[in-house]
């Protein structure tokens, strides 16, 4: 196996035990482990903190650097359209972000279909809630506040018409309870009703001219996403030259 991938794959297994996020079954369906809220679960994590320490320090530059490109390539493509201005995208991320776990607790993302892609929202709704439903499980989501809304990555693109599948990738973290609980029981199956920070990374694709959420994961993948961001071309190149007269 090439040494890249290997050294890549244990960067991101790593990763994940390092910043394994506390449990939650909210938007994305990702249910985590709660491993760490355990007095041994603490230990351990102190543990591997201490171990993986160069690693965490590797990871949050990475994380710096791939934020500053980003928003470096979102300030130029802002003087060509508006939609591109980080206050704007920020304000929308966060207006979704409310919007779906407000629809996600409710078990109906019917409401939000104009703020998730087509095929995204019925993935959610069909593969996760309908599913827990019929499973007798309910998930309690309940946001606090955001602590952290960062950009990790942006790629231009014009699939079909200009800015069209243009994709930005943000890491937020929020104070919140997440958990599955039984309907009937009330018993917690998967998670605690603790309030704690959660760090998830949404993706946003511009579709008809909207950002719209196309994607929600672990924090634990920052990383993969960061690692892309290097690979990227120039974002001059990515316009669409005006047609000489």
């Amino acid at each position: 196996m090439n040494k890249k991938v290997v050294v890549m794959v244990v960067l991101v297994v790593a990763t994940a035990f390092v910043f394994a996020d506390p449990a939650f079954a909210g938007p994305g369906g990702k249910i985590a482990s709660v491993v760490f809220e355990t007095f041994w679960g603490q230990v351990v994590l102190g543990i591997l903190t201490i171990i993986f320490f160069p690693l965490i320090t590797y990871v949050f530059l990475r994380e710096k650097l791939s934020e500053r490109r980003a928003r470096k390539d979102l300030r130029f493509m802002a003087v060509h359209s508006s939609k591109f201005e980080w206050l704007k995208v920020q304000e929308r991320a966060i207006d979704c972000f409310f919007r779906v776990h407000s629809g996600w607790e409710n078990e109906d993302l019917s409401g939000v279909t104009n703020w998730m892609t087509d095929w995204y929202w019925q993935n959610q709704q069909f593969l996760h809630l309908d599913r827990w439903k019929k499973e007798g499980l309910k998930n309690i989501c309940d946001v606090n506040i955001i602590t952290c809304i960062k950009p990790l990555l942006f790629v231009h693109r014009n699939e079909g018409k200009e800015h069209e599948d243009s994709m930005v990738v943000i890491l937020i973290k929020a104070i919140m309870r997440d958990y599955l609980q039984d309907r009937n029981t009330g018993k917690v199956v998967e998670g605690s009703k603790r309030c704690k920070e959660v760090s998830t990374v949404w993706s946003f694709t511009m579709d008809n001219g909207e950002w719209k959420v196309s994607d929600i994961e672990e924090g634990s993948m920052s990383l993969a996403y960061v690692q892309l961001a290097k690979d990227l071309p120039n974002i001059e190149s990515t316009v669409i030259s005006e047609p000489k007269t």
